[in-house]
């Protein structure tokens, strides 16, 4: 296992919601200081400041002000979106790493139901690149792209609803355990089924809640993490990339090579090569689950399931669970818990890590793997109890 420079020391969310009534500065505040507290620190003594949006937050400074930070070293904010969810963290490591900060508070805030819902189309009138030939035909949410990836996983490998389905209803029987959950219904393979069909493949529940709320985890050098409240957990590796492509949304769609896989291939070498561990070592995964067939193309790319064989993994019943060797999705991920981004993985990841998560707690937990995006571009993380 490699040297770990830094630690996540300091946790914080708000309630998760449909409608919050407030502005993403008053979540984001509210997320940041309950972190900050967390940590048993205060505003004084956070110096940097991360977050990332897509044009649909309140910016770093913004923010740094509510929290009365005299003068922070470092401020980034990441035009983004889940692709970089778990990068902000490999950030933040490297700018303590780097002298430019010693403790760093990131963030996500977010009026996703009720404000900028991501979900849908938006507003323009214009489009450009590739998006000029696909928006006139209607091609243009994030629930349509990737379902044509997943209907090319299964027109090639055969991969199956059932399989899809599974990912569904274990991931919602981990959110029956977490109290913070928006969505704690039990939920049968035969429910799974019988929701609308939203774009084929993708039924209602293979697609993410849309949420208002925000989370945010303090990061410090290890060092200083062993003398604050909490068991830290440390930074091992983060990774962030992909292959070639013109772009790192929508548009890349139709220049990458192979639409049954997606980033997590590129990252796998440095993200385990970085950390000095194997798949085999990874206790818990938070796996970016935006649609329930992103976690597929994740444990192929990195390399718990060959390729082609997601869907057969995620079917078998010694996987994904909280009896399993490796729990997938712990809180609920972004299918049942939340849609943060991505971010409140990195929250779940660290209480597990710390044996804070409850009724959800994997026994034994000391490393957990998280990712962040879904297609052609993204980030990985791996995390270890100190």
């Amino acid at each position: 296992m490699s040297t770990v420079h830094t630690a996540i020391v300091g946790l914080g969310y708000t309630e998760f919601m449909k409608r919050s009534n407030r502005s993403t500065l008053s979540l984001a505040e509210e997320a940041c200081r309950k972190a900050i507290e967390d940590a048993g620190l205060s505003s004084e003594d956070v110096d940097g400041v991360i977050s990332f949006a897509m044009n649909d937050s309140a910016p770093t400074q913004a923010v740094a002000t509510a929290l009365g930070l005299s003068a922070p070293g470092w401020m980034l904010d990441w035009l983004g979106g889940g692709n970089v969810s778990v990068a902000v963290v490999g950030a933040a490591d490297a700018a303590i790493r780097a002298g430019l900060a010693t403790t760093v508070v990131v963030y996500r805030a977010m009026n996703g139901r009720s404000g900028m819902r991501l979900g849908g189309t938006g507003q323009e009138m214009t489009a450009d690149g590739s998006r000029q030939y696909m928006a006139p035909l209607g091609w243009m949410t994030y629930p349509q792209h990737v379902a044509m990836w997943c209907r090319r996983h299964m027109e090639r490998y055969g991969t199956s609803k059932d399989a899809l389905g599974r990912i569904a209803t274990v991931t919602r029987s981990h959110a029956i355990r977490n109290p913070r959950a928006q969505q704690r219904k039990p939920m049968t393979l035969a429910d799974y089924h019988g929701s609308p069909r939203i774009v084929d493949p993708f039924n209602l529940y293979d697609i993410c809640l849309e949420t208002d709320g925000a989370c945010a985890v303090v990061v410090t050098s290890a060092e200083r993490a062993r003398s604050l409240r909490h068991r830290p957990v440390g930074v091992l590796s983060a990774a962030y990339g992909g292959r070639q492509s013109p772009g790192v949304d929508l548009d890349d769609d139709l220049a990458w090579p192979d639409m049954s896989e997606n980033f997590t291939g590129a990252i796998r070498e440095r993200l385990f090569g970085l950390a000095g561990i194997g798949p085999d070592d990874v206790d818990v995964a938070e796996i970016y689950d935006c649609f329930t067939y992103s976690v597929i193309m994740a444990l192929e790319g990195l390399g718990f399931a060959k390729p082609g064989e997601g869907g057969d993994y995620a079917q078998d019943p010694s996987t994904l669970t909280m009896e399993s060797s490796m729990p997938v999705n712990t809180h609920g991920g972004l299918l049942s818990e939340a849609y943060i981004h991505g971010l409140n993985h990195v929250v779940e990841a660290t209480e597990q890590l710390r044996g804070q998560a409850g009724e959800r707690q994997v026994p034994d937990a000391e490393i957990a793997l998280v990712t962040g995006g879904a297609m052609t571009v993204g980030s990985g993380l791996i995390l270890a109890a100190l």
